[in-house]
């Protein structure tokens, strides 16, 4: 499940450093503030379905392309980057990455990608690696089953909300898929399970804008490194998740712990 989907679904979590880490890991860098978060746009035609998403909607296009493949085998290109060793993980999985160190401030592990897989293995190691990484996988196998990601994590936005370019933004990841009603249907509950009633019956593009406030941030005591107390630090604030369907603006807000 994408981290926004079960934030909106569940907004207050409990114990989330150690319970919902694939929630909670996206909250690592935040301060108290107003904060630009993940973007993602949804055009229609009579013959695909395109999704164009900032960082952090990777793995739900991923995943959303994942689930239309029909072919037998999958070659997938890119790379992971993790903040822990999960060479145990890709093993498990039956990839053979060479996972390597960073030698720089930040340490994380990262490990270029190219695999042969198959749709099972795929749409496991989404769900898999949304714990503790960032997945950014690109395949190419028809016109209308395709997905490309950048290869590398982009800097935080340091705009303001009120001046956001979500145009840019929404160029790291591009999925492509057929539609059909099978498609739209996962496509909607995927991305906008909070606004599916006020979805219109015809539409042709959907705007989706999450941006943060965070009012609080409850320090561990019992932690002295103070690398760890940020990491395991509770944020606590309200989401703002808006989308814009075809110029018609909605919005909806969740106070939140994580």
């Amino acid at each position: 499940m994408h981290f926004l989907k079960k934030l909106t679904e569940s907004p207050i979590l409990k114990d989330p450093a150690k319970e919902h880490v694939d929630v909670h890991r996206h909250f690592y860098r935040y301060s108290k503030g107003v904060f630009i978060g993940p973007a993602l746009k949804i055009t229609k035609s009579k013959a695909r379905i395109t999704l164009k998403g900032s960082h952090e909607y990777e793995d739900l296009i991923l995943e959303v392309v994942a689930n239309t493949i029909s072919e037998e085998e999958i070659e997938i290109k890119g790379t992971i980057i993790s903040g822990s060793d999960i060479s145990d993980l890709i093993m498990n999985l039956g990839f053979d990455w060479n996972l390597k160190k960073s030698t720089g401030k930040t340490k994380n592990y990262k490990a270029n990608i190219i695999s042969i897989t198959n749709q099972r293995t795929l749409l496991e190691s989404i769900e898999v690696f949304r714990k503790t990484s960032y997945y950014l996988v690109s395949f190419n196998l028809n016109p209308t089953c395709k997905v490309t990601t950048k290869k590398n994590i982009p800097q935080p936005s340091k705009k303001k909300v009120e001046d956001d370019d979500i145009t840019k933004r929404i160029g790291f990841c591009t999925g492509i898929i057929n539609n059909n009603d099978k498609n739209l249907s996962m496509v909607q509950n995927l991305t906008l399970h909070d606004f599916l009633s006020e979805i219109p019956e015809k539409w042709k593009k959907i705007i989706i804008k999450n941006n943060y406030k965070i009012i609080d941030i409850i320090l561990p005591e019992q932690v002295d490194n103070w690398g760890l107390k940020r990491i395991l630090a509770i944020r606590k604030g309200t989401l703002f998740r808006s989308i814009n369907i075809d110029g018609e603006e909605l919005e909806k807000q969740y106070s939140f712990s994580v």
